[in-house]
């Protein structure tokens, strides 16, 4: 294990399933083993062998496993000619490689090898299996979790908290990539080079319509609500999607009214200090929530308040107020970080509130074995939009992006799982209309830049996506909030 210090937890990833890749072929060989998505401070995953996956099965890996990474054996990275990784027998049996080497522009491509076994990897793996000596694999459902040391903590293994809620939506995910035909970024290429990809969007995006008036159902199913709260991570499209839930709440009789939690800060001079003494913006303690509270209470019960006006340039209250009261059926929608929490609908009993949680939880992988992580997609969603509306460069977004996950770590992820109903905004399709404008950013950062390494991986992964033209966006879609031209969102 390296020192605590210098611990690479995406290498040490990286290299921990290239092992068990190898283990699976090893024990069972022509397994096709498919890497799915992040969960519970680990990696679910299955593993395709004419045959359930059973505990005995996963004993024999976990063995086999620890087998290589005990005899610390050596993994070479290879360059090597398209054509001839073509012929390897690890890579052309496999249809998803196969797709994605179609359209890499590139007459080489960096493999790894262990074994004379071969497979492709976005980002670097350690030169022996032996830096990886801690680690678990558990049964999951159909499948398996793959247990490795956070950054924090790398001599000792997370604990497995399971979260039925987001397994869930991660399985929804997956069978919208299933109708839309598309689970991988080859899969993708290919309909965009055959001029598909505009039918391919309208069915994505009525995808997204049909599961928003879904939740408004649920919603008019529970006559006693009166309060929607709706809360997600950075970039997840939280502005929209309450206005389009709103839509969804009108077409089943409502009335419904949104207030923006923005509005209630408590001024620049008295929001708390974080552990290391800086200003926390995104502390729940931010909030006056004695008055967010006081005013949620005289709402539900018919009465009138008025909404304070928070000014952010100034980082105080405005003396400008609006006037609320909820219209007869009227229904009550905010939405912010702390939605989930309790403390800030405090005044509102359980049974007249319903719970959202909204995130970019991507369905679409590289390949197989290669993952895009959820907040990769949410991070360059940030960069477009930063760069396009707020004049913030990518070397901004990038310098913030480590802060912004810390908070939503403390003040989102641990309330997830106490939603009413999750909702998946990410889109099949987007990455190839992000594209364009996010590498212009990011090819800005300077090469003495703490960010110049990663704003490098994003451009190596972005390049694997053909553009799409932005113009085939639907004016009402998510995306839309990103990079303009939004019916509901006006910059």
């Amino acid at each position: 294990m390296k020192d605590k210090k210098e611990f690479d937890r995406k290498k040490y990833e990286e290299t921990l399933k290239f092992i068990l890749i190898k283990a699976t072929n090893d024990i069972f060989p022509g397994a096709e083993v498919v890497i799915a998505h992040s969960l519970s401070k680990g990696l679910f995953g299955e593993i395709y062998k004419g045959t359930p996956l059973t505990l005995e099965d996963i004993d024999l890996i976990k063995n086999r496993m620890s087998e290589i990474i005990h005899e610390d054996r050596s993994i070479k990275k290879v360059t090597m000619p398209i054509k001839k990784l073509e012929k390897l027998g690890c890579i052309n049996n496999r249809p998803d490689m196969m797709r994605f080497i179609e359209y890499v522009d590139k007459e080489f491509l960096d493999v790894y090898e262990l074994d004379h076994f071969y497979d492709y990897f976005q980002t670097d793996l350690f030169q022996s299996t032996g830096q990886v000596n801690l680690f678990d694999l558990v049964l999951y459902e159909r499948g398996f979790i793959l247990l490795y040391p956070e950054e924090n903590a790398p001599y000792r293994l997370p604990l497995f908290v399971e979260n039925k809620k987001l397994a869930k939506i991660f399985h929804e995910a997956e069978t919208w990539g299933k109708i839309l035909e598309v689970n991988d970024v080859g899969a993708l290429n290919k309909l965009i080079r055959e001029n598909k990809i505009a039918d391919m969007i309208r069915v994505n995006e009525a995808l997204h319509e049909k599961k928003i008036a879904i939740i408004a159902d649920e919603i008019y199913q529970k006559k006693e609500v009166k309060l929607i709260t709706i809360a997600g991570p950075s970039s997840s499209g939280k502005t929209t999607f309450t206005k389009r839930l709103a839509i969804q709440l009108r077409v089943n009789g409502f009335n419904p009214t949104i207030i923006s939690v923005d509005n209630y800060y408590k001024g620049r001079d008295m929001v708390p200090l974080d552990e290391d003494g800086e200003k926390d913006f995104e502390s729940i303690y931010a909030l006056d929530l004695e008055l967010f509270n006081a005013h949620l209470e005289k709402l539900v019960s018919g009465k009138e308040i008025e909404v304070p006006t928070y000014n952010f340039h100034t980082g105080m209250r405005d003396k400008k107020v609006t006037k609320v009261k909820l219209p007869e059926n009227g229904i009550l929608l905010i939405e912010g970080i702390h939605s989930l929490n309790e403390l800030l609908t405090k005044s509102v009993s359980r049974e007249h509130k319903f719970k959202i949680y909204i995130s970019c939880l991507t369905q679409l992988n590289i390949d197989d074995h290669n993952r895009i992580p959820t907040s990769d997609v949410r991070k360059i969603r940030r960069i477009v939009r930063d760069s396009l509306f707020r004049g913030a460069p990518a070397e901004i977004t990038l310098k913030m992006w480590p802060s912004i996950r810390r908070g939503e770590e403390k003040n989102i992820f641990v309330f997830q799982e106490e939603a009413d109903a999750m909702f998946n905004s990410n889109l099949s399709y987007e990455l190839g209309v992000l594209k364009k404008c996010a590498l212009k950013e990011l090819e800005q950062v300077k090469v003495e830049s703490k960010n110049y390494d990663e704003a490098q991986r994003i451009i190596t992964f972005l390049e694997h996506f053909q553009e799409i033209d932005t113009d085939l966006v639907p004016d009402i879609s998510i995306l839309r909030e990103f990079i303009g031209e939004s019916y509901f969102y006006k910059y």
